[in-house]
């Protein structure tokens, strides 16, 4: 289901984003022909259509709501918005968007767009930004024949997350170490306490499973191992940032 909103510019009114939607904006590329899936509120759309930093703007989302809250936004601030009431990608069609943003959602449901979207990712920048289970993104992009390019980290309300910047191509699969905490971070300031964070939730899934009253040896073999690679990261950084003992 498709709606507009087309008014005059209201030059006197600037939106200003969260430093999490901040991080996405700074990442879409001049001109580009955005699909933002998952809008809430629109904000972000909004906010580089007014700057005149993309051609046009498409926003999904699955509910009602919150595409009423995306209208009322492009409305105050005087900017054309296409509205698609949809799941994912589904009211989208490939030639309308050169650059994606799924963000906002858990890891699992941002690679269920992404298997459901009849989209040949050629030519398509997508800029992905799990909630949760960042790990669990990281490990079926090879599998979707999709490359992370580039990772960038943003603290957002004393949370710190993740930003992935993928295209079509071949990759490996990340390690384990990588699958937690991104590649190519080592020299971001939040790289140490990202991954810090992360470890600190293997050891405690690893600890709950160890007092469970079934004992699954192999899966807490598989999270030791996963804390084990994630703690020489965290020494990698240490000494790269001249941190090391």
């Amino acid at each position: 289901m498709r709606f507009s909103v087309y008014l005059e510019p209201m030059s006197e009114k600037e939106l200003r984003l969260q430093p999490r939607l901040q991080c996405i904006a700074g990442l879409v590329p001049r001109g580009a022909r955005l699909a933002d899936v998952g809008t809430d509120h629109g904000y972000l759309p909004v906010y580089l259509l007014q700057r005149g930093l993309i051609a046009r703007a498409v926003a999904s989302d699955v509910g009602a709501a919150p595409l009423a809250h995306a209208r009322r936004t492009a409305a105050a601030y005087g900017v054309p918005l296409d509205l698609r009431l949809c799941a994912g990608l589904d009211a989208v069609c490939p030639d309308e968007a050169d650059t994606v943003v799924i963000a906002g959602m858990g890891g699992e449901t941002i690679v269920s767009i992404l298997k459901q979207a009849a989209w040949d990712w050629r030519g398509v920048t997508l800029l992905l930004q799990p909630m949760t289970k960042a790990e669990l993104l990281r490990r079926a992009l090879p599998e979707l024949g999709l490359h992370t390019v580039a990772e960038h980290l943003v603290r957002d309300k004393g949370t710190i997350y993740a930003v992935l910047t993928v295209t079509a191509g071949e990759s490996e699969a990340p390690t384990n170490a990588e699958a937690w905490c991104g590649a190519g971070l080592l020299h971001d300031p939040l790289y140490g306490e990202y991954a810090r964070d992360r470890l600190e939730k293997l050891q405690r899934a690893a600890a709950g499973l160890r007092q469970a009253k079934t004992l699954d040896s192999a899966l807490i073999s598989t999270l030791e191992e996963d804390a084990a690679a994630l703690q020489a990261k965290i020494k990698e950084w240490e000494d790269a940032n001249g941190m090391g003992h």
